[in-house]
């Protein structure tokens, strides 16, 4: 059993090995030696192709040349994808003309995990007593620690050259990155910001940049929305507050003219419907005698009818007033009116029931049971969105359950 662990370990190190030497590179001779090895790290280090240079001098003599040093401070400004944002095989089309299949995993876990497993099984051998075999199996480990110099060497190379390709890529798109941050600070239309940020994701810049202009068409959406509602807001309120219906569903055409692509959040077209059905239902003349007399005088009147309770002129009034440019304080009393009309129906409702109660005739209970009822369907019929509207209904639904008792 031990034996098969073993082998499978090596086997599967063996492979790490080869995949990570892939290229002209040779495989250092990994069986080790039957005496106690004191070679140096040197002795292990493999000896390159005649006539070409090792890959620590190929890098030290480029970044000599072009002096990248594998970063573009660029393009890390605009936000470069970070280790818990790089595309995986699962999001990323892998190229044809690739030599390898690219999988969903990790090294940079694997290969720690991969190598604690070895300290593992050797301190397992140690342990059971085969202190031979666990000394060479140690050895042949240590085979790794020059090939890891190279590794080291071969990704600073390509690191490099990443690097070079980068701050190219950063110098070349920098006029469009800087017009769309400008047009973003400006607080531009989103129509101009997204046109200019795709004409940027087409020319293929690189995924930060790609991710980058993703992100700004975003803000810019977000912006123009926030304006885009505070005018909404403002033509609703010149048909709801002021009774302009006119003028409101005219600016309402053109916002929805202007901001096509956010008919979605905003509904547009639901508005200009809202506005056209209360410009129907206005009442025209009304309307028109308001331009010669004073609205505040009438509110002012309104109000003091009902004070008066007197209702049914009351609200005559503030009707014709919902024509008028003081159509939002005219609401506001309306509202007020109905609620006290409400209040004072539901008061008689308690009354008589409570009468009711004390009736011992059941004929004559029943009767000022349906008695009570009346005040509650007035409040409902001449307020149908009154603010006691819930109330009213259940103490209506409680007098019926009573008249069935």
């Amino acid at each position: 059993m031990k034996r098969n662990k073993a082998r499978t370990l090596n086997l599967l190190f063996g492979a790490a090995l080869f995949t990570a030497c892939v290229g002209n590179t040779p495989v250092p001779e990994t069986n080790p030696q039957t005496e106690p090895s004191t070679a140096s790290a040197a002795e292990y280090t493999t000896e390159p192709s005649k006539g070409a240079p090792s890959a620590s001098q190929a890098t030290s003599s480029e970044q000599s040349e072009n002096e990248v040093f594998f970063n573009s401070q660029a393009l890390d400004s605009h936000r470069l994808n970070t280790p818990q944002n790089i595309p995986t095989a699962e999001t990323t089309t892998v190229p044809a003309t690739a030599t390898h299949t690219a999988k969903a995993t990790d090294p940079y876990t694997e290969i720690p995990a991969l190598i604690q497993s070895i300290f593992d099984y050797a301190d397992t051998l140690y342990k059971a007593g085969y202190t031979d075999s666990a000394t060479a199996y140690l050895e042949r480990f240590r085979v790794i620690k020059p090939l890891w110099a190279q590794w080291e060497s071969k990704a600073d190379s390509m690191l490099n050259e990443f690097g070079k390709t980068r701050a190219e890529k950063a110098k070349a798109y920098e006029p469009m990155v800087f017009q769309i941050q400008n047009m973003n600070r400006a607080n531009a239309n989103y129509d101009l910001v997204s046109e200019t940020a795709d004409s940027l994701i087409a020319l293929a810049p690189g995924d930060s940049l790609t991710q980058w202009a993703k992100a700004q068409k975003v803000l810019a959406y977000t912006n123009t929305l926030a304006k885009a509602k505070k005018e909404y807001a403002t033509i609703k309120a010149l048909a709801d507050n002021q009774a302009q219906f006119a003028e409101a569903e005219k600016q309402a055409v053109i916002l929805q003219m202007r901001y096509r692509d956010f008919e979605d959040s905003l509904h547009l077209q639901a508005l200009i419907d809202h506005i056209r059905e209360l410009a129907q239902a206005n009442d025209a003349e009304a309307a028109k005698y308001w331009e010669s007399n004073d609205p505040v005088q009438a509110l002012a009147k309104a109000d003091s009818l009902l004070q008066k309770e007197k209702f049914a002129e009351a609200k005559t009034l503030l009707n014709k007033l919902k024509a008028s440019k003081l159509r939002k304080e005219a609401n506001e009393l309306y509202l007020k009116l109905a609620d006290t009309y409400c209040t004072k129906q539901r008061k008689s409702t308690s009354q008589i029931f409570a009468k009711a109660q004390k009736q011992k005739d059941m004929a004559k209970k029943k009767k000022m049971l349906q008695d009570a009822i009346i005040p509650l369907d007035k409040c409902l019929t001449e307020y149908p969105d009154n603010p006691q509207k819930q109330k009213v209904e259940e103490n209506k639904k409680f007098l019926e359950q009573e008249l069935k008792k």
